[in-house]
């Protein structure tokens, strides 16, 4: 950050040389102000109060995002190795194993894990080598160089030069803490991408799996209306059956066809949404099958599920993570106030000089330095202001998350126990309107109705078994839902 005051610092060396009379410039203060990484989250509201946060702190060049894969040729597998049988646990691991959200989870937390090495290096020595060769006119003056002035002397040489940082009143370690506090968040969401990919897989295969039962049942109803058709066509011909109930019955025909058309288009529809969901590009063929043996019962209490779910929230343990890093932050931002010790040493060879200015053909010291802020126009105290109220704005964060957390639970503990009933309920419906076709039928048969009433019986029952299909895959997705707030992985 480019500084608009001056900078006054007091310092103190000691140095042993060992080539007296010459003095040895020290090496450069090596910049502590530690950079942490701008990896967003990919979920929910961890994502975005994780991506507001990063703003305070800058990323440095080399924390940057790994390079993504090529879009051609990586997907993990292919759409030819699906099974012909695809079962909801099968295209979970699937999606798991080949979605590219997962995969962006996870590189995004090998990235901060690259981070924290990042901050850590501060507190490891900085070891650097180099070499010079200087043609001058010996014993002029360098006196551009603001306060100093140097004599410029013809040599050839080369060294080494440590520089390692001793204590600094717990800035470095508040820097390293912090960080290593965001990788846990990082590896939070990336759980939570992948509990993200797990609910969107459970959606499109249930989806699909409904309109694929839709299908079986709009070919049935087909089916059955055209039997019937083709029964009152030959009543018809033998003037037992009006001109008017063959049309009628014709009509129904055609309803039913236009039924299963919809059906169909909707099953390639939602075939095609699980397809992206799994993380292929091509078209996959295969028939849907529900592993589901019987429906099981809702969860009975909601406030336990609401105390689990507060519990292992990947989400929620990513924000908390994150509201820890940033009052560690604030923490290391105040220490920047307080003075830092720290040794440098430097030893190399001089093989081209001359003997008027040189002493020997080595040189080296060693010396302790202390570093102490005076004054620079109010930065660290203006830093250190501004971590301390992002800090309280992620615990502000964090307490919201939980309530909406502790909302959606009870939400989607409320609808699984809505979507139970409707089975039951559909179910009833579903056994009278068949009781209703069946006197239809042989009230018509009879001929003590007309085509009008068995029309609408017909109707009754094929919408009764539309309705109880949708129930029982409403009720499944209303519990793929209630696991992904619970924070379940499979």
């Amino acid at each position: 950050m480019k500084q608009k005051y001056p900078v006054i610092c007091f310092g103190i060396f000691f140095a042993a040389g060992f080539l007296p009379g010459i003095p040895r410039e020290s090496s450069a203060q090596r910049q502590r102000s530690q950079k942490l990484a701008d990896a967003p989250s990919q979920v929910m509201l961890a994502a975005t109060v994780q991506a507001q946060n990063m703003d305070a702190f800058p990323m440095h060049p080399a924390s940057a995002a790994p390079t993504m894969p090529s879009a051609q040729g990586d997907n993990s597998a292919s759409a030819a190795s699906i099974p012909t049988q695809l079962t909801l646990h099968a295209a979970e691991q699937i999606a798991i194993r080949n979605n590219p959200r997962v995969h962006v989870g996870q590189l995004l937390a090998r990235a901060q894990h690259q981070v924290y090495r990042e901050t850590r290096s501060a507190y490891l020595p900085q070891l650097e080598g180099g070499a010079a060769g200087v043609k001058a006119d010996n014993g002029s003056r360098y006196t551009i160089d603001d306060l100093r002035s140097t004599r410029l002397i013809t040599h050839v040489g080369g060294g080494i030069t440590l520089d390692q940082m001793i204590y600094d009143f717990g800035h470095t370690s508040n820097l390293i803490a912090a960080s290593k506090l965001r990788e846990k968040a990082q590896n939070a969401n990336a759980l939570a991408s992948r509990l993200d990919v797990v609910l969107v897989t459970d959606q499109a295969f249930y989806n699909a799996l409904e309109a694929q039962a839709l299908v079986r049942l709009a070919q049935q109803t087909v089916d059955t209306r055209d039997t019937t058709n083709r029964q009152i066509t030959e009543l018809t011909k033998n003037k037992l059956r009006s001109d008017l109930d063959l049309a009628i019955s014709q009509e129904n025909v055609e309803q039913a066809k236009l039924l299963l058309l919809d059906a169909q288009t909707q099953y390639q529809t939602e075939l095609n949404a699980l397809t992206a969901v799994l993380g292929f590009d091509q078209p996959i063929h295969c028939e849907l099958t529900d592993d589901t043996r019987a429906v099981s019962l809702p969860p009975p209490d909601q406030d336990a599920l609401v105390q689990l779910a507060l519990k292992q929230r990947p989400d929620l343990m990513a924000l908390n993570y994150d509201q820890q890093a940033a009052k560690k932050y604030s923490r290391a931002q105040h220490e920047q106030m307080l003075p830092t010790f720290a040794t440098i040493g430097t030893v190399g060879v001089t093989p081209v000089r001359s003997d008027a200015y040189f002493d020997s053909n080595w040189f080296g010291a060693v010396g302790l330095t202390l570093k102490v802020p005076i004054f620079n126009g109010f930065l660290y105290s203006a830093q250190a202001s501004e971590a301390d109220q992002r800090a309280k704005a992620a615990q502000e964060n964090l307490r919201h998350l939980r309530n909406n957390v502790a909302r959606d639970v009870r939400d989607g503990w409320l609808e699984t126990n809505t979507s139970y009933e409707k089975i039951a309920a559909t179910e009833k419906f579903l056994r009278a309107a068949n009781l209703g076709l069946d006197l239809a039928q042989s009230r018509y048969k009879l001929g003590l109705s007309s085509i009008v009433e068995l029309s609408q019986a017909q109707l009754a029952q094929t919408q009764a078994s539309i309705e109880n299909v949708n129930a029982r895959f409403e009720y499944e997705l209303s519990l793929a839902a209630l696991n992904y707030q619970l924070g379940n992985l499979p």
